[in-house]
Formats: C-alpha cells, sequence, structure tokens
C-alpha cells in the first residue's frame, strides 16, 4: 500500500467527506486518542507525525518548530538521538588518526575511568547541560584535579560535538558549563649559578641538565635529537622529532608538528661536542648508560631528584623542581637576557605568541619596570637637548605649573 507523504495537520476523527445530512463522517479512530495529527516529510523523505488536542497547537508546532528547522537543515529525528554516548564515542575516537599516540591513550582513559561509567549508557538526546554541570560539581566535590576536570569534560564535549555534526541531537550540551579554574603553582625559576649547581650535583648526564636550562626544549624533543640535527658553527639545533613514552617509546614530530631552529650558548659548545664524538649523523647525542634513548622516568627518579635534593639541602633559596621546569628557567633566564615575546615563542615552539604571553606573564610582566626607566632616561636625553638647542638656557618644563 503506497505510504501517504503528506504533509499539514489532519483531523483524526472524521473524515473530509460529509453525510447527506451534512454532518461529518467519522473515521474508524473517531474519539480515540487525541484528534489533531500534524504531519511532515524530512529532508531524506521520512514522513513524521505528532498528535495534538486542538488543531492550533499542531498547526503552530508545525509554523514554529518544524517548518524553520528543515529550511535551516537542523531538524533531527527523534529516533537518531537514541544512540548511546558510547556508540558515538567508538565511532569518533575511530576518526581520531591524526592525534599521537599518547593523546589517544590519556583519552582512552579517561574515557573509561570517568566519562564512561556516567554517560555510556545514555543515549545522546537525553544528555542535558544541567546533568553535565551536576557531573562536573560531583568531581569538584570529590576531590578530582582542575586537568583531571579538563580532560573528562573535553572527551565528552567532543563526543557530543561529534553527535552534533551527525544530526543526532540539536546543540551540544557541554556548551555553557564553567569549569573550575586552575590554580597555577608557583613556578621555580633557577638563576644561573643555581643551573650550575644543580649540573655539578647530578650523577650522570649533567650536560642534558644545561641543555635544557639554556635551550628551553621538552624532554622528548631532547631525547631524540640526533648528531645531524646540530650546526655547531651557527650554534643552533634543529628540532624535528620528539620520543615519549607511552607503553614503549613512541616517536613523532614536535608538539606543534613544526620544525624549528633554537640557539644554545657557546659556553656549552664544548661539552656538547664531546657527546658526538664517535658517533655518526644518525645516533642520539644524549642517551641512557646503553646508548639507548635517555628516559625521563627513569632518569628523574635515579637521577635528577636525589640532585635537587642535594641543592635544596645546601640552598635554602633551591625550588622544587622537575626537568620539565628546566624549560620554565630557559625562557626566565631568555627574557632577563632581553629576548622579547616573538623570539621566545620561536625557542619554545609555541604556535601563538599569545600562548607564550598567557603561560609566562609573570614574566614579561617585568618588562614594564624597564619600560618606565627607559622612558625616563628618553624624555631626559630630549630635555637636555632641547636645553642645548636654546643655548644652554633650561628647557620648559613638559607640565608647566599653573597659575
Amino acid at each position: 500500500m503506497r505510504r501517504n507523504r503528506r504533509a499539514g495537520v489532519e483531523d483524526r476523527w472524521y473524515k473530509r467527506t460529509r453525510n447527506a445530512d451534512g454532518t461529518p463522517v467519522p473515521t474508524n479512530e473517531c474519539g480515540r486518542g487525541m484528534r489533531w495529527r500534524a504531519r511532515f516529510v524530512d529532508s531524506d523523505g521520512r514522513q513524521h507525525s505528532r498528535c495534538f488536542t486542538l488543531k492550533r497547537d499542531a498547526q503552530e508546532w508545525l509554523d514554529n518548530e518544524i517548518t524553520p528547522a528543515l529550511a535551516g537543515g537542523t531538524y533531527v529525528p527523534p529516533e537518531a538521538g537514541q544512540v548511546s554516548v558510547a556508540a558515538v564515542y567508538e565511532s569518533w575516537s575511530a576518526a581520531q588518526g591524526h592525534i599521537s599516540v599518547k593523546t589517544a591513550t590519556t583519552r582512552r582513559n579517561t574515557w573509561k575511568r570517568r566519562v564512561q561509567p556516567q554517560w555510556g549508557h545514555v543515549p545522546v538526546a537525553n544528555v542535558k547541560t544541567s546533568a553535565v554541570k551536576a557531573w562536573v560539581a560531583k568531581m569538584v566535590a570529590d576531590g578530582a584535579g582542575t586537568p583531571t576536570i579538563e580532560n573528562a569534560f573535553g572527551v565528552l564535549r567532543q563526543v557530543m560535538g561529534a553527535a552534533l555534526e551527525d544530526k543526532r541531537i540539536v546543540r551540544n550540551p557541554c556548551d555553557g558549563v564553567k569549569l573550575p579554574k586552575r590554580r597555577h603553582a608557583d613556578r621555580g625559576y633557577l638563576s644561573h649559578a643555581q643551573v650550575l649547581a644543580l649540573a655539578d650535583a647530578v650523577d650522570r648526564n649533567a650536560e642534558a641538565v644545561r641543555f635544557l636550562a639554556y635551550t628551553g626544549l621538552r624532554w622528548g624533543e631532547m631525547a631524540a635529537l640526533r648528531v645531524g640535527d646540530f650546526d655547531m658553527l651557527r650554534r643552533r639545533v634543529n628540532v624535528s622529532r620528539s620520543v615519549t613514552e607511552s607503553g614503549g617509546l613512541v616517536w613523532s614530530t614536535p608538539k606543534t608538528w613544526e620544525r624549528r631552529s633554537v640557539p644554545f650558548p657557546a659556553a656549552i659548545t664544548g661539552e656538547l661536542s664531546a657527546l658526538m664524538v664517535g658517533k655518526s649523523r644518525e645516533d642520539l647525542v644524549f642517551t641512557d648508560t646503553r646508548g639507548g634513548v635517555l628516559r625521563s622516568s627513569n632518569w628523574r627518579a635515579r637521577v635528577f631528584d636525589p640532585a635537587v635534593a642535594k641543592c635544596r639541602e645546601s640552598d635554602a633559596a633551591f625550588p622544587t623542581i622537575t626537568p620539565h621546569d628546566l624549560r620554565h628557567t630557559a625562557v626566565s633566564l631568555a627574557v632577563s637576557a632581553g629576548a622579547n615575546v616573538k623570539a621566545v615563542q620561536r625557542m619554545l615552539g609555541h604556535a601563538r605568541a599569545s600562548m607564550t604571553l598567557d603561560t609566562y606573564a609573570d614574566l614579561f610582566d617585568a618588562d614594564l619596570d624597564s619600560v618606565a626607566v627607559n622612558l625616563d632616561a628618553a624624555i631626559s636625553q630630549a630635555v637636555s637637548a632641547v636645553g642645548a638647542a636654546l643655548g644652554g638656557s633650561p628647557a620648559p618644563p613638559l607640565h608647566p605649573a599653573s597659575d
């Protein structure tokens, strides 16, 4: 039987034809259920309907909700939203081939521990903003750290974004949900003297301490450097790959997926050259005792942390730091040497200068003091020049006193 694909409002109780006496002809459904049925056909040619008690309500539903949604391409069939969050996650995660293995592992673990237990079984259409807010609030109350909450919320937001793209929901329920603000811990910036003291305190790989503190490379970028990556005449190192530990060693491009050239001071040229003696261009420069990749996890626990503890015993001002904090030290020392934001951005491999400013606002705030000092010097010089031009007469004040 051919399906009726008419759109509009129809009377379920009475036919359009009338009896000889003018009375309406009842249908088989007369008196059962709501009288008025609103029907429409979606963009895929499928017919949908909904029943109402009043005709005007049925017409308003079509005019105010369905017709604009169909015209704007935002209509979502009710059955489309009955797919579970877990089902959307599976299809979404399978399409994330562009992310690094480390990021994929973090997202997978976050899904299993934080997101799936709460949302996996829920149909995407039933995920409400108020429920997402309550979920975030519960994680805060349970003592979860802000980075953990950000990761969990980020996974859910992206999964629901995929559902929105597939037209399973009208809007992303994660929009408008506020997360707790991060409390940035005070960074431990080392002075030049403290860098040297730390390098002297480690049992091995002192070159790695000085190199990280004066270049700002990430650990994985340093560990992946080969002899051929160094230009010793120009004192530059070309960063084109990285190695991380994620269930094994994973080789990839740097975090921003772009090569960059980073300078290093002449003071460490000699020890870098010594590390390359007898090696080919493809050999690693920084290695463990067996000549393999220098792993942060092993080296920190066995070498770095004991050295930091030793330095703190002899220097009360020595901060508690991690190997990654040497990257912050590199920024601090570069800024104190006069490096501007763009130079630091290129050194660190940040995608944007605004990222550098946001991360190290405390360091660049110090530039304001030097700006004021330099302005004072320039003003004084200009005043002296004007006075000399007037034949030695005092220059007029910048702000004459009022009468």
